[in-house]
């Protein structure tokens, strides 16, 4: 069995302590970063060790976005692209070892799509214009993939903050939401052209079900989140049509969100039988 979290941390350093807590919880064998936040020569990485990851993989920036990978199994470098042109630190590609053949690893896409400012309105607001940019070219990266013949039988994984909302059930309210950036009809429709691009399965919806109410994000404006409850389901686990019946258990940990000092997402599990 192989479990993997995804969780956008809002920054690894400030929350070195959650994630130890996190580990301590659930116990994984890799883990999705987003939001980093850091360098990656600021990258944490005795403090990683001591939380059993010896092999972990960065792409991070000053301040910043970053993604990071960490793995207790082997890892390699696959790919770390800039999808929108802008140099930002938001996509990590790595091949995580979990057999005796190349052909049993697991590719897991890591990424961090960007949140698109608050005008959704590319003309108004140059933010907006590349977070659709970059769902485009994500769009075209996976038509590409789909062209290689050995596209169809690949083991990947892809996850991380994608900052879009896409169900009805995916928002605390889907009439009040829609003229909202992360839940617009047309990064919704974005969206749906990257998953459709490359066959992704949504292993979120597919295990807990289409008709349940489900967020992975909380305000930091409300004084209580739990009680309000204006959720988003921002974060997500795609897996290709070859792995997506070896998904046995897939669970956001919303209870993380009330930690102490926490970030504004929760962490999702899954567990993979390979």
């Amino acid at each position: 069995m192989l479990r993997i979290v995804t969780w956008n941390i809002n920054s690894v350093r400030l929350r070195i302590d959650l994630l130890k807590d996190l580990v301590e919880k659930c116990n994984p064998d890799v883990v999705c970063l987003q939001e980093t936040k850091c360098a990656n020569d600021q990258f944490p990485e005795k403090a990683i060790r001591k939380l059993g990851f010896d092999h972990f993989l960065v792409n991070g920036q000053k301040g910043y976005h970053g993604v990071a990978t960490l793995s207790k199994k082997p890892l390699e470098l696959v790919d770390q692209r800039d999808f929108n042109g802008t140099e930002d630190a938001r996509h990590l590609a790595v091949s995580v070892n979990v057999g005796k053949t190349a052909k049993s690893n697991i590719i897991v896409h890591n990424f961090y799509v960007p949140a698109g400012g608050d005008i959704p309105d590319r003309d108004k607001n140059i933010k907006f214009g590349q977070k659709l940019d970059f769902l485009t070219a994500m769009e075209s990266w996976g038509i590409d993939m789909d062209k290689k013949a050995t596209s169809k039988h690949a083991r990947m994984v892809l996850v991380g903050d994608l900052n879009i909302a896409p169900d009805e059930n995916d928002v605390w309210s889907h009439k009040q939401l829609l003229k909202i950036v992360s839940h617009t009809p047309i990064e919704v429709e974005h969206l749906a052209r990257v998953q459709e691009a490359h066959g992704w399965v949504d292993a979120v919806r597919k295990h807990v079900g289409p008709d349940e109410t489900l967020f992975s994000w909380w305000s930091y404006r409300a004084k209580d989140w739990r009680a309000s409850n204006r959720g988003r389901r921002l974060d997500h686990i795609w897996v290709t049509p070859k792995l997506h019946k070896t998904v046995k258990h897939v669970e956001v940990l919303d209870d993380v969100r009330g930690w102490e000092r926490p970030s504004d997402h929760a962490p999702i599990i899954m567990d993979l039988d390979v």
